[in-house]
């Protein structure tokens, strides 16, 4: 399964027949409520809502009249992170997801080696963008954790971004290796750990996926630029996602889909024993609802 955009990426989720449950860690947020709800009766996902119970009451009478029918866990607001994760720890919820808090506080409990949601490997960021000319959704990683990874953060974050997807249906992810250049130039790292990357994965060490690199923004998009080049990969203007060099650049390229391309966006932290949903705090409550639907879809993928 290719998932051509957002619509079709909640119609697979209400495939399912049960409800994924997502906790809300400091939920006293508009945008976040609306998400909540609208993932609840869009048959997504079961909201529990974790943080100041009478602010999150009050902000959810402006939106629902039946507002008995949905959890509020009151909780102090250095406390709701924890919360959150002990609800993954004991089965109550599959996904977590940052409220109108730091990122650090909502990722510090789920990296705590005592909570046992650590899975060996790194957490990484992966986005999700509907781009007006792309004919499929585009994922792109990272852009939100690793600032400067090595080769091998980035092979476990080509991991993270395989599982993501093949959780969510995607057989064999075809990833491009980002680079400035599409060719290898011993001064420039980045392209000399995508040549090893792609390496790694024709000698199966980077498992059930397709790894190109060193290759640049442009001919990984574009499969008349890719010929023009003399570019050879049939891959070329049909990736399904993008391995950045680095956040700075990964951050810039999202935004840059957002803010200019007006592209919506999905996004959600891998390498937990559960997905967990950073969108930032200014995010829309689409963004918020659409991370949510990734954030299940993954879940039920994961569960399998």
């Amino acid at each position: 399964m290719v998932l051509s955009n957002f619509d079709e990426l909640v119609k697979a989720v209400q495939g399912f027949h049960k409800k994924r449950v997502v906790a809300i860690a400091s939920a006293e947020d508009e945008a976040i409520i609306e998400a909540g709800l609208c993932a609840y009766h869009e048959d997504i996902a079961r909201p529990i809502f974790i943080g100041n119970a009478a602010i999150i009451r009050e902000i959810m009478a402006e939106k629902t009249d039946r507002v008995s029918d949905f959890e509020i866990v009151d909780a102090p607001r250095e406390k709701t992170g924890q919360y959150a994760v002990d609800m993954v720890k004991s089965g109550e919820a599959d996904i977590l997801m940052k409220g109108l808090m730091e990122s650090r506080d909502f990722l510090g409990p789920i990296v705590k080696k005592e909570n046992g949601l650590r899975t060996g490997n790194i957490m990484s960021h992966v986005a999700f963008f509907e781009l007006p000319n792309y004919h499929k959704l585009l994922m792109a990683t990272d852009g939100g954790m690793v600032m400067y990874p090595t080769l091998e953060e980035k092979r476990h974050i080509i991991d993270n971004a395989t599982l993501a997807l093949r959780a969510m249906g995607y057989e064999c992810p075809e990833h491009a290796v980002v680079c400035a250049i599409e060719f290898v130039n011993p001064k420039m790292t980045e392209t000399v750990e995508a040549a090893e990357l792609a390496r790694m994965n024709e000698q199966g060490i980077i498992k059930n996926c397709v790894v190109v690199g060193p290759i640049s923004y442009d001919v990984a998009m574009r499969t008349d630029i890719a010929r023009h080049k003399g570019y050879d990969s049939p891959h070329c203007g049909d990736f399904d996602c993008l391995i950045m060099p680095n956040m700075q650049a990964g951050n810039i390229l999202g935004k840059s889909f957002i803010v200019t391309a007006c592209a919506p966006m999905a996004g959600v932290i891998m390498g937990a024993k559960a997905p967990a949903v950073m969108t930032s705090r200014g995010s829309s409550a689409e963004e918020k609802f659409n991370s949510i639907a990734m954030g299940a879809l993954i879940a039920f993928g994961l569960g399998e």
